[in-house]
C-alpha cells in the first residue's frame, strides 16, 4: 500500500468513528507500532496502538503518550 493509499484509508476510518486526524499522526502511530513489533514481538503492535488510542480518546495528547509507551518498551526491551 502506497503512504497516500494508507493516508486516505486512516481519513476514511476516521470519518467513520467522528475522529480527525493531525498531520503526521498516520506516521507516528505506525512508528508505534514498529517500536512495539520490534521492541516487544508483533503482537505487541496493535495492542500498544490500542492502548495508545485509549489514552489519546481520554485527553492525553499523542505525543505524551507515544513517549511514555516508547519509554515503556524500552525498558522492557533492555
Amino acid at each position: 500500500m502506497e503512504p497516500s493509499e494508507l493516508d486516505s484509508w486512516a481519513e476514511e476510518a476516521g470519518e467513520a468513528v467522528g475522529v480527525s486526524l493531525a498531520p503526521g499522526d498516520v506516521a507516528t502511530v505506525l512508528d508505534l507500532a514498529r517500536d512495539a513489533a520490534h521492541g516487544i514481538a508483533r503482537p505487541a503492535a496493535p495492542l500498544t496502538t490500542f492502548i495508545a488510542g485509549m489514552a489519546v480518546g481520554r485527553g492525553q495528547p499523542l505525543a505524551e503518550v507515544v513517549a511514555a509507551l516508547n519509554a515503556a518498551i524500552e525498558r522492557r526491551s533492555s
